[in-house]
């Protein structure tokens, strides 16, 4: 394998002129710079990045650790973040936690011995554990859909509450009043938002879900399943159901399936956010959406400019909007006499 030294003997310059090339440094004629990338591509001479950016201070790696990689949406965040990260020069480094604090906390400790610049987490915990960890270790970090009440850090999140109010006036202005949920986890806001935005809405209508109706589904598409298979086997079952995310969907429409019963003839369903292949679905399923690139996209800039600028601004919190897309898995309540 090539060294520098063997750029610059084939250069016929310095190993510090060759230096000046590859980062830039300082002024070198056109004449010596064309000399040198010439002996660079001759020799297939690849500088040692690593070691030039930690004696620089940066690793130009930057870590993401999302809740739950079995769950496309958290894939499409990925994918998402590779492309962004490589456009500003940096390398990424993934770590899925699978919901439990424990493997977060072993998983943030990891992404300092990697010196990585900074981090865009999905948090699965409560908010003290956060602010001690990083207590006098200020790690740039951006919270990504999901809040910590009280937290230093940045954040990027959807409008959870309005995403299930849309849902949930849907189905109302079709008509439907008794409308069961299939939640996530109540110790995120996600969970917290959504349920509280179903529940608003069904207020408002002077509306309230019977406790029979309302399960936890945890976000996994089997525990969804086992819950709507709860509601849905009731004497007193709900005419329509608010999923709150689309892998829980999943396995609402599995349950109805498996029951022998018909989407949206004898209940209709809708949900928060969506996953890749849901659209091949029949019925297609009602849903509100993510704009999961641009959500992406703008907490990597916000971690980049903490990398560049550091810690001492306040925190920003970035709010996106869902959409709602119509799908043919909510039907009008047909009254039988």
């Amino acid at each position: 394998m090539a060294t520098i030294k063997d750029v610059a003997l084939a250069a016929g310059v310095s190993t510090a002129t060759v230096s000046a090339v590859i980062n830039d440094s300082t002024y070198v004629s056109p004449e010596l710079r064309a000399r040198v990338q010439s002996a660079i591509a001759k020799l297939n001479y690849t500088p040692m990045l690593a070691a030039r950016n930690l004696k620089r201070g940066r690793s130009q790696l930057i870590g993401l650790v999302v809740a739950d990689l079995a769950n496309p949406f958290f894939s499409r965040i990925v994918c998402a973040a590779e492309a962004e990260v490589a456009a500003w020069g940096y390398s990424l480094v993934v770590f899925n936690s699978d919901e439990k604090p424990d493997n977060e906390r072993r998983i943030l400790a990891r992404i300092r011995t990697l010196s990585c610049d900074g981090v865009v987490l999905v948090p699965v915990g409560e908010t003290l554990p956060y602010e001690r960890d990083f207590e006098g270790n200020p790690m740039p970090m951006v919270l990504f859909g999901r809040v910590i009440d009280g937290s230093q850090f940045d954040t990027v999140s959807i409008d959870n509450v309005s995403a299930s109010r849309q849902v949930t006036n849907y189905l109302l202005d079709l008509g439907h009043k008794r409308i069961g949920t299939i939640t996530g986890l109540m110790h995120l806001s996600t969970g917290r938002g959504r349920l509280e935005g179903m529940l608003k809405a069904m207020e408002e209508r002077g509306l309230a879900p019977q406790p029979g109706h309302i399960r936890a589904g945890a976000f996994r598409e089997d525990v969804a399943y086992s819950a709507a298979r709860e509601i849905l086997e009731r004497p007193d079952r709900p005419s329509a159901l608010y999923v709150a995310n689309g892998v829980m969907a999943l396995g609402v429409m599995r349950a109805v399936a498996d029951l022998g019963l018909k989407c949206p003839e004898d209940i209709s369903i809708a949900s928060t956010d969506t996953i890749p292949g849901i659209g091949g679905l029949r019925p297609r399923l009602t849903r509100t959406e993510h704009p999961i690139t641009d959500m992406t996209n703008q907490a990597l800039r916000l971690l980049i400019d903490r990398i560049s600028r550091g810690n001492d601004s306040e925190p920003r919190n970035v709010v996106f909007q869902p959409a709602m897309v119509l799908g043919e898995s909510c039907a009008p309540v047909v009254v039988r006499e």
